[in-house]
């Protein structure tokens, strides 16, 4: 029986949800790992919507499970029917709506709050020392919830033009957690909490590098599951 896995989103468009890409990538992964995957999202609403052609704001409301169900084909429950005891592992993709739907990151920065389902997923998961894979911006919720934890989001200096979200890094170490430089196609392993992150799309970086990278988050995870 292939391991049990718990994906969590944040909607869907990199302006206002889940990165479609990321969330893809993992899917394609853990499906090529024989896991079993169920989907959630908070039923809550979106902070904003921005219009993905014209990337500015648009005055519409949406909701952040309805959004989610768009990438998981329908085949969605509510976060607050997660129960951690049916999972081995979860997983978050990025994408702004993870620092705008299920933390305020990206108003308040390192002050930021985090959701309290979101909050409380993550700390049954690290109580139950089940293992939490995070990429793109989403290791910030890690951050901010376990004090001490190593995280990666890239690298902490904009290296070659690659990494402009760089200064995300040093927010990430004032909270008290230690930031690993990698690249793209890596993932850093913090194996007493098991949590497992990878940079994606914080890296301007061609698409199959950050498959890969997610892959190698994916394939980490399941090791610890």
């Amino acid at each position: 029986m292939g391991k049990r896995v718990a994906l969590i989103l944040a909607g869907c468009g990199v302006f206002d949800g889940s990165e479609v890409h990321e969330a893809s990538a993992v899917l394609v992964h853990l499906s090529r790992a024989g896991a079993e995957v169920r989907i959630f999202a908070p039923n809550i609403e979106q902070r904003d919507v921005v219009d993905h052609l014209k990337g500015s704001p648009s005055e519409e409301k949406r909701n952040v499970l309805v959004e989610s169900a768009r990438l998981a084909r329908g085949n969605i429950q509510d976060l607050a029917e997660l129960k951690v005891g049916e999972f081995d592992a979860v997983l978050f993709p990025g994408g702004f709506g993870v620092a705008k739907n299920l933390c305020s990151w990206a108003v308040d920065g390192k002050a930021c709050s985090v959701n309290e389902l979101v909050k409380s997923t993550l700390e049954a998961f690290h109580g139950a020392k089940k293992p939490i894979g995070l990429c793109c911006i989403s290791p910030v919720l890690a951050a901010k919830v376990f004090p001490g934890c190593e995280v990666t989001v890239g690298h902490d200096k904009n290296v070659d033009g690659r990494f402009p979200d760089f200064e995300t890094a040093s927010a990430i170490e004032e909270l008290g957690c230690k930031h690993i430089c990698k690249g793209v196609s890596e993932a850093h392993v913090d194996s007493s909490n098991r949590i497992v992150t990878t940079c994606a799309f914080m890296c301007k970086a061609p698409l199959h590098e950050i498959f890969d990278g997610i892959g190698k988050m994916v394939g980490e995870v399941m090791r610890l599951a």
